[in-house]
């Protein structure tokens, strides 16, 4: 099966760093995200992949046609009989990378849309290029298949940005709670879809997030996968700190690989 990841926004709350390199390709502890992403797939036994670049998508396929001479010592002979050859061997051998521009300014359905002739099969993977979770990826795609419906999205409780106050009629504060998790839900990405999808897919200005998905819930072909566990987005450069903050502690939740 395979995996779709967006990769092609311009990332605007992120300018510190977007400004040189797109999104995906912002480091937690000297990976891009979008390594650690498809690491959480992989560990699942998903190792295919479908990445819509956008922009600044020359700088993903350059990372990953530097792959191997960045991920292993190598031994080459220069001049007339050059040769090359891999001292060691990465743990990504056998990742399969479909690389697809599909556009600067083409909005999330419309990027899926240009793709659909890189998928095969009934079932494949969405995710967006930017966040990280300690999601079972086999146990979601176990759950779409019991369902039978078109569509399925991960689901989590956010945490509040800010401190929440309870106050009584005369503004006496009753309780602080520091960014506390919230008790609505949220989407978090890692979808699964029939590829049914396409026929609700039109149009490079097509947002996956607004009428096609709005149309699946009015139908009834969308479900929610609840996610009570670690996910976290980079958004800010705030975000980008706290990541690598994680990761540098070591509590690094999402990381369930070896």
């Amino acid at each position: 099966m395979k995996t779709i990841i967006l990769c092609g926004g311009r990332g605007m709350r992120l300018q510190e760093e977007t400004e040189f390199r797109p999104k995906p390709l912002i480091p937690i502890g000297g990976r891009p995200i979008l390594w650690h992403i498809m690491k959480t797939y992989a560990q699942y036994g998903f190792r295919e992949f479908v990445l819509c670049l956008g922009y600044r998508g020359e700088m993903i396929k350059d990372y990953f046609l530097n792959y191997e001479a960045m991920s292993s010592d190598f031994t080459i002979r220069l001049g007339h009989q050059y040769s090359l050859s891999y001292n060691n061997v990465h743990k990504e051998q056998d990742f399969i990378i479909t690389l697809a521009e599909t556009g600067l300014e083409t909005m999330t359905g419309g990027r899926i849309k240009r793709v659909e002739k890189y998928t095969d099969g009934d079932t494949f993977m969405v995710t967006y290029g930017d966040g990280v979770a300690d999601i079972d990826i086999r146990a979601l795609v176990e759950y779409h298949r019991q369902h039978g419906r078109l569509a399925t999205v991960t689901v989590v409780h956010p945490f509040s940005r800010f401190g929440i106050l309870t106050l009584d009629d005369n503004s006496a504060v009753l309780s602080f709670a520091e960014k506390p998790q919230m008790g609505e839900w949220i989407s978090a990405g890692f979808l699964v879809f029939n590829r049914k999808i396409f026929d609700y897919l039109r149009g490079d200005d097509c947002v996956l997030e607004r009428e096609p998905l709005e149309c699946l819930a009015h139908e009834g072909e969308l479900m929610a996968y609840k996610h009570n566990g670690f996910f976290y987005a980079m958004d800010t450069y705030r975000d980008y700190k706290f990541l690598n903050e994680l990761w540098d502690k070591g509590q690094t939740p999402w990381k369930k690989w070896e």
